[in-house]
């Protein structure tokens, strides 16, 4: 337990100051300008700064050898059909992630907690207003930016942190999963989407222990999120049916989705199993 406790302390020291000498060198540079290109260049920073070195220096003094990449499961892939079926999982759930995500934005607080529910809903508004301007592209080299920015690296940086860190640090597997998933969804600051973010995460917790590898559930991320910056550029805003489907009058195929995700991650755990 002591262990624990240090190892955890010493990841948190090192993303703080990570944290913080990133933001400050961004706003030396950009001089704390709000346009978007400035903006995007604070988020580049922020992620390797929060959630992409300090696993790597971690890992590099926790390892026996000093290699960060075996610590974290980087040293180990799986097999083409893993993949393949991985990115299938990520693709069928969509309309069950839909699903939640309308659920989820149903829920309604006491009204002795309005004024922090009002607030929960400002901040999204504000978030989402933020996402939308970092997602707009007239060009394919934009939407491949967008990619590299929005999908690629918080894909990569977060599955470092937290199934590569936090999951493996916490040990017990059910235990360990659920609580990272649970603090891996409360990190991105939205509350109408929590319950999705959550089993989503813990989705890829339990693909990270069937394969041992990190890379399946970095490859399940990164197929989320680009398919979610790819409907931006070829819906956008007007036509947000990529959005939508599963949800409302289409619940119908929320609840499709939703068995055929289960089955597909049984497949997933039986293949695993023999292997």
């Amino acid at each position: 337990m002591q262990k624990l406790f240090v190892r955890i302390l010493t990841w948190l020291g090192i993303m703080a100051v990570l944290t913080l000498l990133t933001m400050g060198a961004w706003m030396i540079v950009s001089g704390g300008s709000q346009s978007t290109v400035s903006l995007k260049w604070f988020q580049f920073v922020q992620t390797i700064g929060t959630f992409l070195l300090p696993p790597i220096l971690c890992a590099w003094l926790w390892d026996e050898n000093h290699k960060p990449f075996h610590w974290l499961h980087l040293n180990k892939g799986a097999d083409w059909q893993s993949f393949v079926l991985a990115i299938g999982i990520m693709i069928c759930a969509i309309p069950a992630i839909n699903l939640l995500a309308d659920l989820n934005s149903r829920i309604d607080l006491p009204d002795s907690l309005d004024f922090i529910e009002q607030k929960f809903k400002a901040y999204e508004a504000s978030a989402a207003a933020l996402t939308e301007r970092f997602l707009q592209a007239d060009n394919v080299a934009v939407l491949l930016l967008n990619i590299g920015l929005m999908a690629l690296l918080p894909a990569l940086a977060e599955e470092l942190s937290f199934r590569g860190t936090l999951q493996q640090l916490l040990g017990s597997k059910h235990l360990a999963i659920w609580i990272t998933a649970v603090i891996f969804s409360a990190i991105h600051m939205q509350f109408y989407g929590f319950i999705p973010r959550m089993l989503m995460g813990a989705m890829f917790g339990y693909v990270f222990v069937w394969t041992g590898s990190l890379w399946v559930p970095i490859v399940m991320h990164f197929t989320n999120n680009g398919l979610a910056v790819l409907a931006f550029y070829v819906f956008g805003t007007e036509n947000s049916y990529a959005d939508t489907i599963g949800a409302g009058a289409t619940w119908w195929l929320g609840v499709i989705s939703l068995m055929l995700t289960s089955l597909g991650l049984l497949i997933f755990y039986r293949r695993t199993r023999k292997q």
